[in-house]
């Protein structure tokens, strides 16, 4: 299997939010390559324990190649779905004092051509983070309606011509199947009339495709309520986003369970009674100017933290 570099983003900020103590239980949530998990380790002691998660069958092998002979480090493949479970079943659930998420994709996903994410190089269009269940892009083009097509590519994209688009899409299709990368950046850079600058055309409908291939953001929206029942108090989640639409989502759980909930109007229950779930702990944090030289990946990056509160109710 081929190595494909990766730099990881914020890396000293997301240690620095999470507050890693040497007797910990913490979780990575999206191992990628490694490159936060092997600093949290740095940071444990004997007795403290680190999960490795991710549904990327390639990231598990890394994992297992490169942590699977430390005791502390517990190794699993599975979607942010399946947290819960994993930590229930090893005891951990309510106990954990720090989790980690790195969204979106991974260098070595964008920089293999055969995994085909990239507009920029020839390969299958798959797309699939977990390539050993669900549909690739090339069959979900294939047979997906023009109007399913355009909502994806407009709401995932944010995309102005997402009906061209997908007008152009389904087109082609029925002269002959889109199975490469570079026929649907073709197609797309065909239907769009103006340019960005310093954006290639087919940056926001591939970009749309693979979160919709991955339930991206419905993952998103299933793991951070976990996140409330498996963080000790004191504990530390930490989301480092790098499209709008997953920080918004971020950011509007956080500030909510910072809030503590909202009442329907007229029931005989005062707001204050509830106690908020999640204390935010700073404000956002992006790369500085040295990590942007260092990677450019790492401009979109935005790190937000909350701490576990010790109690959600008045006793």
């Amino acid at each position: 299997m081929n190595e494909h570099h990766h730099v990881p983003v914020l890396l000293e900020e997301a240690l620095q939010a999470l507050q890693v103590k040497e007797d910990g239980v913490y979780v990575d949530a999206t191992y990628g390559r490694g490159g936060h998990a092997r600093e949290i380790l740095k940071r444990l002691g004997d007795h403290g324990r680190l999960l490795v998660s991710d549904r990327d069958p390639q990231a598990c092998e890394d994992a297992h190649r490169k942590l699977g002979a430390d005791a502390r480090v517990q190794i699993v493949r599975g979607s942010f779905s399946m947290l819960t479970r994993t930590l229930d079943g090893l005891g951990l659930a309510g106990n954990v004092n720090g989790i980690l998420f790195d969204l979106g994709i991974s260098s070595p996903q964008l920089n293999d051509p055969q995994r085909g994410f990239s507009f920029r190089t020839e390969g299958p269009l798959d797309m699939r983070m977990d390539t050993d269940i669900g549909e690739s892009a090339a069959d979900w083009l294939q047979r997906a309606e023009e109007e399913e097509i355009m909502r994806v590519i407009r709401e995932y994209g944010e995309e102005r011509f997402a009906q061209r688009i997908a007008r152009a899409i389904v087109f082609e299709r029925s002269v002959e199947p889109i199975r490469t990368t570079n026929r649907l950046a073709a197609i797309v850079a065909r239907a769009v009339p103006t340019r960005e600058r310093k954006k290639d055309p087919a940056t926001r409908t591939f970009q749309a495709v693979r979160i919709h291939i991955n339930r991206e953001l419905e993952e998103i929206g299933e793991v951070l309520p976990q996140t409330l029942r498996l963080l000790a108090p004191g504990g530390r989640l930490t989301v480092i986003s790098f499209h709008s639409l997953e920080d918004r989502m971020v950011k509007q759980f956080m500030r909510r369970e910072a809030k503590g909930g909202e009442l329907p109007p007229g029931l005989p229950v005062r707001q204050d009674y509830f106690r908020p779930r999640l204390k935010i702990i700073g404000k956002t944090i992006r790369a500085g100017e040295a990590e942007l030289r260092r990677n450019p990946r790492a401009r979109s990056a935005v790190l937000r933290v909350a701490e576990r509160t010790a109690e959600d109710l008045h006793a």
